[in-house]
C-alpha cells in the first residue's frame, strides 16, 4: 500500500473514532468531564484539547510550506496553538465542533497529499525552541500517531469511569481499507 492511501485511510479513521469518542464523552456529566483522572492529563476535557493541539500545530507546519495545497489561510479560523496545555474550548460541546473542523481539513490535506509531497521535507522550530528537517510523510505519521497515543490514554481513563466507547478495530471503522 501507499504512504498517500495509508494516509488517507488513517485520516477516515481518526474522524470516525474522534466521533465515536466525542460521542462517548458527550454523554457524561460534567463532573465526569472534569474529575481529575490522575494520568497524564488531570480530566477529559484537557484530553481532547491536547489531541486538538498535536493536530492544529502539526497541520501548521505543513500549511507554513504549503505541502498538498495546504496554506496558512486554511488555518486562519483555527486557533494557533502556542503550548501542549493549550485550552482552546472548556465545554466539550463546543471542542466537538471544532474538533469535526480540524478532522475535515486533515482528510482534504491527505486527499490532495501525493507521494512525491511524502518525499519533501518541511523545517520548522518545535515548541521547546529546537530547529528540526523532517520529511512530509515522517510529520504526517506523526500527526496520526500523537492522536492514536492520547485516544489510547483517554480510552483507559473512559474504562475507569465505566463507559463503553464501542469498537476502535481499523478495520471495522474503515472497513474499506485503503481503498478510500
Amino acid at each position: 500500500m501507499s504512504l498517500t492511501k495509508n494516509f488517507r485511510m488513517m485520516a477516515l479513521y481518526n474522524q470516525r473514532i474522534n466521533v465515536q469518542l466525542m460521542d462517548s464523552c458527550l454523554a457524561l456529566s460534567i463532573d465526569l468531564l472534569e474529575k481529575e483522572t490522575h494520568s497524564f492529563f488531570p480530566n477529559i476535557i484537557n484530553y481532547w484539547n491536547h489531541i486538538l493541539f498535536g493536530d492544529l500545530i502539526l497541520v501548521g507546519r505543513l500549511a507554513l510550506n504549503e505541502i498538498a495545497n495546504l496554506t496558512p489561510q486554511d488555518l486562519s479560523t483555527f486557533p494557533t496553538p502556542q503550548s501542549p496545555k493549550d485550552i482552546y474550548c472548556s465545554k466539550l460541546s463546543e471542542l466537538a465542533v471544532l474538533r469535526g473542523q480540524v478532522d475535515e481539513l486533515i482528510i482534504q490535506y491527505c486527499l490532495n497529499l501525493s507521494e512525491a509531497d511524502c518525499d519533501k521535507f518541511i523545517a520548522y522550530t518545535t515548541t521547546e525552541g529546537d530547529s528540526v528537517t523532517k520529511a512530509v510523510a515522517d510529520v504526517t505519521q506523526h500527526l496520526f500517531n500523537h492522536q492514536a497515543h492520547h485516544r489510547g490514554q483517554l480510552t483507559c481513563v473512559l474504562s475507569q469511569y465505566g463507559v463503553d466507547y464501542g469498537c476502535m478495530d481499523l478495520p471495522v471503522i474503515v472497513s474499506e481499507g485503503s481503498r478510500t
